[in-house]
């Protein structure tokens, strides 16, 4: 086994923290020692143990003389939690092999650990790595969430119809459910709420519910709305909304930019309660106006077999200009396809 198998083992550890671990990162470690794993772990929620902590405890005594590989480069700062270049330290670690970097400027384990006569390995899998940490990176350098796009359409790009309440098939709604329970929040526009009034929940076993946010530059949605459920849901305006709203919802209040709020602002905002991560569904002229800005880190689209036609409605409102998807993967679901993809934003 080479390097490269324990790295890629290690990010697959670091996926079972998958919406658990927000603000932190998603970190999987194995440690080896004459060709065996004598340890592994993950990061299982902010404030809990450290995967190389996790690895650690189960190598115990063995770990002396092993190598310790991990996705991200080991922290050397107290946090919730101690730093884990001391632990490894301690333990006697020979060497760390990791993929990439963190980018927290308070992290500089690699320098530590050299410094301490560790032997230091960077940049296996190191793409790989920092895709499964995409939230994290860009809530690190630039302290807003990554902003998912997503969006079920018909393949003449209609996003909804009156004639169908589902787009998209039961397998793609389930995918979708598991997504609200990986991000932080959910994001819709006022429009959206008077459309369809959804609960914006999660309806898988064991998923969080993601917080709920509605974007709306008078403040005022209907106080009958679904949305209006259990958990956390923050309204975001231009103006002071109805003494009733303000009641039942945490209220950001947003400086207006074209006739909505300044988003920028917004996801400054959001950056600094803590929100990494974005799901954005609609409604058309919210999304319209994050393409335009070049808001959108990541677009999903589950696209259905189906032509709509011209009763129903566009994914988005005129754009001054195209946008090139890059990075494009593409799957079957059901009848369906999943189109993931990065916008090139100008």
């Amino acid at each position: 086994m080479n390097d490269s198998f324990y790295v890629k083992r290690a990010i697959s550890l670091a996926k079972k923290g998958l919406g658990k671990t927000s603000p932190n990162p998603l970190v999987g470690c194995v440690i080896i020692k004459d060709g065996k794993i004598i340890g592994e772990g993950h990061h299982r929620r902010a404030g809990f143990a450290h995967a190389e902590i996790e690895a650690l405890n189960k190598a115990g005594d063995y770990a002396k003389g092993a190598t310790l590989y991990t996705n991200l480069e080991p922290c050397s700062h107290y946090g919730k939690t101690p730093p884990c270049t001391d632990r490894i330290i301690a333990a006697g670690i020979k060497k760390v092999v990791f993929s990439i970097l963190d980018p927290n400027p308070a992290i500089y384990g690699k320098e530590i650990l050299e410094r301490s006569g560790v032997e230091v390995s960077v940049g296996i899998l190191e793409e790989e790595a920092k895709r499964l940490n995409e939230v994290y990176f860009k809530f690190i350098t630039q302290k807003k969430p990554f902003v998912i796009l997503k969006v079920g359409m018909s393949v003449d790009g209609k996003i909804s119809h009156k004639l169908d309440r589902w787009i998209t098939c039961e397998e793609s709604r389930k995918i979708v459910h598991k997504l609200r329970s990986q991000v932080d929040a959910i994001m819709i526009g006022k429009g959206t709420i008077i459309a369809d009034d959804p609960l914006l929940t999660t309806r898988i076993v064991g998923g969080k519910s993601p917080i709920r946010i509605v974007v709306t530059s008078d403040g005022n949605i209907p106080i009958n709305s679904r949305v209006f459920g259990k958990g956390t849901i923050i309204i975001v305006c231009a103006k002071t909304p109805p003494n009733e709203i303000i009641k039942k919802a945490k209220v950001i209040t947003i400086k207006e930019k074209n006739s909505l709020v300044d988003l920028d602002e917004l996801l400054l905002k959001l950056g600094e309660i803590e929100i990494t991560s974005i799901l954005l569904e609609g409604g058309k002229r919210l999304i319209t106006s994050f393409l335009k800005e070049g808001l959108v880190d990541k677009v999903i689209l589950f696209i259905s077999p189906k032509i709509i036609g011209a009763d129903g409605l566009s994914l988005t409102d005129s754009l001054p200009f195209s946008i090139k998807i890059e990075n494009i993967k593409i799957k079957r679901v059901s009848q369906d396809f999943m189109l993931v993809g990065y916008p090139i934003n100008k």
